[in-house]
């Protein structure tokens, strides 16, 4: 099977795992706990907090460990919101956001009572400086934009947007779960006063996240219990994941450039290949201010779910924007927010690269779709 899905998940980092194992069977003390094992475990939780705040430009108490992107995401919406009630009411965010994003911010109008607003993005899928300054008023909250598009790889301009939010005194959340595997997370450089990040997308074990959480900003704790994380998140530690997270950011910093310098080629020649051998084919996100391993397309008259179904049998691994919804497939929010129409929305494909991914997989693969993309439009047209 060759994999083409990094930015769904990536394979733990042998180093990585193997920071972890001693705190699984060797070191699996409580951090709570008194003695000698619990402080053993404190200290590994304690470092692995000072690794990530020194990745970030921030203090070790303001990182907020979670359970990955999508609590982090949950945490700095809800919590921000919740806290600050009394005062402002508007939240602003992107229909191209994740969902743990999005729908957080739906629940928060429909549950809650805030008022939401929709920013409007680009043909990209990008949200501009405009769109925010736009629609920031006196009652706002809070904006929250991603840095990095899972879906079409769009890089937004953070440290712009941050500045607009900090001109108008309004708190700014990113959500960089897809964006740590390459880009800057420095939180000073950006200017933000929340940020999200989830493991997995590193190279390190799923289930294991953090927020990064600007001294001053008061956020509402969503798990309530012991006063683990700051009394932000209850909850036993999970040490050996929290370790394999700190491992992993650290390397992915360390090993950027080299990561980089990997993936970009072969993601330019995957994106020249399929838009000049494939007709009706169109790269989805920003040509080039996009994640350096990413590259997404949509076909017209394609049944996404079946190109993928036909991919996989082919022995690639790929994903689609278009989720089957009870037999019947929907465009994503995503493909369907940069404003094409359900011929094409319906044919989105996403080919993410990694550590593991060679020329000879990229020669393969296309070498493959061309036929499988004709094989769904004759389907398509039965």
């Amino acid at each position: 099977m060759i994999y083409l899905d990094y930015a769904a998940t990536t394979p733990v980092d042998e180093r990585v795992l193997a920071k972890m194992m001693p705190y699984f069977r060797e070191n699996y003390g409580n951090p709570s706990s008194i003695h000698r094992l619990g402080q053993k475990a404190e200290a590994a939780v304690d470092e692995a907090r000072e690794k990530v705040a020194s990745v970030l430009g921030c203090r070790a108490d303001e990182i907020v460990f979670t359970s990955g992107g999508s609590e982090a995401d949950n945490l700095a919406l809800r919590g921000a919101m919740l806290a600050n009630k009394e005062s402002t009411k508007w939240i602003l965010t992107a229909k191209t956001e994740h969902p743990a994003v999005s729908k957080t911010a739906i629940q928060l109008e429909k549950e809650y009572g805030f008022l939401l607003e929709w920013l409007d993005v680009d043909e990209h899928g990008a949200v501009t400086v405009d769109s925010l300054a736009k629609a920031v008023c006196n009652n706002t909250t809070m904006a929250s934009v991603m840095y990095a598009n899972n879906e079409i790889g769009t890089i937004n301009p953070i440290a712009n947007l941050a500045e607009v939010a900090k001109a108008n005194n309004i708190f700014f959340h990113t959500d960089a779960v897809q964006a740590a595997a390459y880009l800057d997370v420095n939180v000073n450089k950006l200017g933000v006063d929340l940020m999200s990040l989830g493991g997995h997308k590193f190279y390190g074990p799923k289930g294991v996240g953090a927020l990064y959480v600007r001294k001053g900003t008061k956020l509402v704790p969503h798990l309530t219990g012991g006063s683990q994380e700051f009394s932000l998140r209850a909850g036993t530690h999970n040490v050996p994941y929290i370790v394999g997270f700190a491992e992993a950011l650290r390397l992915a910093v360390d090993e950027r450039e080299a990561r980089t310098a990997h993936v970009k080629p072969m993601r330019d020649h995957i994106i020249g290949t399929v838009l000049e051998t494939i007709s009706d084919s169109k790269l989805t996100g920003h040509p080039e201010q996009r994640l350096p391993n990413h590259a997404s397309f949509v076909f017209k008259d394609v049944d996404g779910n079946l190109l993928l179904q036909l991919l996989d049998a082919a022995g690639f691994a790929c994903s689609s924007g278009s989720a089957c919804k009870t037999g019947n497939p929907e465009p994503s929010e995503v493909i369907t927010a940069l404003g094409y129409s359900r011929d094409w929305a319906l044919g989105s494909l996403r080919i993410t690269l990694g550590a593991d991914t060679t020329p000879e997989h990229v020669d393969s693969f296309l070498k493959t779709l061309p036929s499988l993309i004709k094989k769904t439009r004759n389907l398509n047209h039965r």
